[in-house]
């Protein structure tokens, strides 16, 4: 009997990886190939792989939104795939799987697995790459944001500024909350654990402390967001090349990964971030501040439909998490506005569809209408891959409805001056005082676009009666 093993897991480690994971298996075993998959989720390995379990598999299926530790599969056939891919095509996948050559036996960590000279796939793994390693650092991040996110925005119960000892309303545990989740807590780690991460992906361990500190230092410096990622890919790259090319005898070995790599990569990376990278990366992010500051009606239409559209677009994808990036450069830099125009547009598509399933029943069959129960949790928690299901049975109707209903959504929290200090949350934040600017307009916003979506969908969707 054919076996296969699987790693599924995506840059959240919530929805995408679990989806993934289900629908493969069901490919496999429809076609008779037993199947093992283990999911690298938000708080963990489930399911996770043995020894045996790989020894035993004929090819192994990595269905990934980010990096993943390949060194346990060598001399395997590994089949990379990107995890959107794998859920949206899962049979086609398994398809391929089992056609493998021997080009795609993995030898080391830095040569890809799809070896064959100038093939087609082999230029799709390069371009992919440099998204895997920002999705990896991402990953790493936002456990980061959303608890330190969370515990501030917490501490906006007490008032704005009660963690301020001269303020009326001070509050010392209202303080602590703020120390601990604020920016010289969390979310001031924020910037550091993105490029870690990041130079994680490329370097494995090695890079985790070129990265981190090449973090810091465009935090330091003012370069932000912006500044981490780069330095992360800065970080990542000369430690990766430094490992490789940095040849020692025998005898001295062991300090080249305690002494030399880590001082090398860390003088060498933070150096060009402070006096090559920092200063026009600076300059760049307080141009976009000025126009972000400086919007008229006219542009915030336009950046409202372009963030609605990419969020919703491919739900949790890369279109998606770009510019979930983009917003948080903003955010960093004290502007609340884009982001609540991005959650707005990541909350609406579970939604839509759920209000549609209820509107208009017999579009949907009796599994689709369950569906939507649990979609209006996942809309309400900012879980836009709630809306998968629905697209992956109905693509070409579905996906072009819920990006007008996000576009909807975007541009009237912009249009509204709604912002969120929060980088998380969905609608329940909205419960937690002082942490929105307009709440009241930004459900409202967020109503209107759930239901020009369900009624889009209503009325471009086919009856299915009662199936």
């Amino acid at each position: 009997m054919t076996r296969f093993v699987a790693v599924t897991t995506c840059p959240t480690g919530v929805a995408h990886t679990y989806m993934a994971a289900e629908a493969i298996k069901e490919a496999a075993e429809s076609k008779g190939i037993q199947i093992k998959v283990e999911t690298q989720g938000a708080l963990g390995s489930e399911n996770t792989l043995n020894e045996h379990d790989i020894a035993q598999a004929d090819v192994v299926i990595i269905a990934a939104g980010k990096g993943v530790n390949k060194d346990r599969f060598y001399g395997k056939k590994v089949y990379e795939v990107d995890v959107s891919r794998a859920l949206k095509e899962a049979e086609k996948v398994i398809d391929e799987a089992l056609h493998l050559g021997d080009a795609y036996i993995l030898k080391n960590t830095s040569e890809a697995s799809a070896a064959a000279s100038g093939s087609k796939k082999n230029e799709e793994n390069r371009l992919t790459g440099v998204y895997k390693h920002l999705m990896t650092g991402v990953s790493f991040m936002i456990p980061v944001v959303v608890a330190g996110g969370i515990l501030l925005a917490i501490s906006f119960i007490w008032g704005l500024d009660s963690a301020s000892k001269d303020s009326a309303s001070y509050n010392a545990f209202a303080a602590a909350l703020n120390a601990i989740g604020g920016g010289d807590g969390a979310l001031g780690l924020m910037v550091p654990v993105l490029a870690a991460g990041i130079s994680f992906s490329i370097a494995d361990r090695a890079g985790i402390t070129a990265g981190l500190m090449s973090g810091w230092v465009a935090k330091t410096i003012g370069a932000g967001f912006l500044g981490g990622m780069i330095g992360g890919f800065v970080a990542g790259y000369i430690t990766l090349y430094l490992v490789k090319y940095i040849r020692l005898p025998k005898s001295i070995e062991s300090i080249k990964a305690v002494l030399i790599i880590p001082v090398l990569s860390v003088g060498i990376s933070c150096l060009l971030m402070t006096f090559v990278i920092g200063t026009p990366v600076t300059a760049l992010l307080e141009a976009l501040e000025g126009w972000l500051n400086s919007l008229g009606t006219g542009n915030k239409v336009l950046l409202g439909v372009i963030t609605g559209c990419m969020m919703a677009a491919d739900m949790g994808g890369p279109l998606n998490k770009s510019i979930f990036a983009f917003s948080m450069i903003a955010f960093a830099d004290g502007n609340y506005m884009p982001f609540a125009a991005v959650m707005a547009g990541g909350v609406t598509p579970p939604l839509a569809l759920a209000l549609s399933t209820i509107i208009f029943k017999k579009k949907y069959t009796k599994e689709e209408r369950e569906l939507g129960k649990s979609a209006w949790i996942l809309g309400a928690s900012n879980i836009t891959e709630g809306a998968i299901p629905f697209a992956v049975a109905d693509p070409l109707r579905v996906i072009p409805c819920i990006m007008v209903a996000s576009a909807v959504s975007s541009t009237l929290s912009l249009m509204f001056d709604c912002g969120c200090r929060v980088p998380h949350g969905g609608l329940w934040a909205t419960l937690i005082p002082n942490v929105f600017t307009n709440p009241v307009m930004w459900v409202v916003g967020i109503a209107c676009g759930t239901i020009a979506g369900a009624v889009l969908l209503g009325l471009v969707k086919k009856e299915k009666g009662n199936i």
